[in-house]
C-alpha cells in the first residue's frame, strides 16, 4: 500500500483528501506545518507528499520543497504542491523539475 503525506493547515481538507485518498486504499500520514511535514517524512519515509504552498507557520510549502531539495534523504520523494492561490504559480515552478497547473 503506497503511502501519502497530507500537508495542509486547513483541517477539513486534510480531513477531505484523507477520505478520498483511504477509499482508494492509500495509507495517509499527515502533518499540519513545515516543521512537522520534514518530521514526518523522515519517520514515516512517504511514496508521495501533496504539500499545501502557504501555510501560516514558520516553514510554508515553498520552504518545505527548498529544504527536501537540499536534502539527500528526501529529495528523492515526489510532490504534488496544492494552493489556491493563483500567484503561487510562479514560485512552485521554481522549485519543481516538472510543472503542471490544474
Amino acid at each position: 500500500m503506497a503511502k501519502i503525506l497530507v500537508v495542509d493547515d486547513d483541517p477539513d481538507f486534510v480531513n477531505l483528501t484523507r477520505t478520498i485518498l483511504q477509499s482508494q486504499d492509500y495509507e495517509i500520514v499527515t502533518a499540519a506545518n513545515g516543521e512537522q511535514a520534514l518530521a514526518a517524512m523522515r519517520k514515516e519515509k512517504p511514496d508521495l507528499v501533496l504539500l499545501d504552498i502557504m501555510m501560516s507557520y514558520i516553514l510554508d510549502g515553498l520552504d518545505v520543497g527548498r529544504e527536501m531539495a537540499e536534502d539527500a534523504e528526501l529529495k528523492h520523494i515526489p510532490v504534488i504542491m496544492v494552493t489556491s492561490l493563483t500567484g503561487a504559480r510562479a514560485q512552485a515552478e521554481q522549485l519543481s523539475d516538472e510543472y503542471v497547473p490544474v
